[in-house]
């Protein structure tokens, strides 16, 4: 009887223990990983300098009205942009391509020019190829430099954060046409 019984009791701690740690359930939404097995990552820190160019003029625009209001307001508000701008190594349109800038942007004030951005940064060069940084923000035109926060990213700038500094070094009145210089400090990991 003796042996019956711590067979018994040593078979419910066996089913006891082993249940609790290697259970499975199907059709799981969510689970947390265990931090004994969860993969030790590095965090990074990268600065990426390159010049933003928003070409509106022309036959073949960078950035196309997609939406606004019927008659035009001072500041030009609600009138939406989508864009593909190209992302290059120097201030000038013709130096080596880095990526593209692809996303959107809207007149988003009614008493000054200050822009909604919604952008993908995706790069194409280096060890940035086929990465991204997801930006999203404020951006007051007419500061010397504007301030925007880094809301995500993929590949190498997986699980990113920080800021992106935009100054302008030129911009054209009569077409709306801009060049814009970008500093970005970002953590990835």
């Amino acid at each position: 009887m003796a042996t019956i019984f711590s067979i018994y009791l040593l078979f419910t701690l066996y089913y006891i223990t082993f249940s609790t740690f290697y259970s499975t359930v199907s059709g799981i939404f969510c689970e947390e990983i265990s931090e004994g097995i969860a993969i030790k990552r590095v965090e990074k820190r990268s600065h990426l300098h390159f010049y933003f160019h928003d070409v509106i003029s022309g036959k073949k625009p960078s950035a196309v009205k997609i939406a606004g209001p019927p008659n035009s307001s001072a500041y030009g508000f609600g009138a939406t942009m989508m864009m593909d701008d190209a992302l290059t190594e120097g201030p000038e349109i013709s130096s080596k391509l880095v990526g593209r800038a692809q996303g959107m942007y809207a007149l988003a004030a009614q008493e000054d020019v200050s822009l909604l951005m919604v952008m993908n940064l995706a790069f194409i060069e280096g060890t940035y190829n086929g990465s991204s940084i997801s930006v999203v923000g404020r951006n007051p035109v007419f500061d010397d430099v504007r301030e925007m926060p880094i809301v995500g990213g993929s590949g190498v700038f997986r699980f990113g954060r920080g800021y992106a500094l935009a100054h302008t070094i030129w911009f054209d009145y009569n077409t709306g046409d801009a060049t814009v210089e970008y500093n970005v400090y970002v953590a990835h990991y």
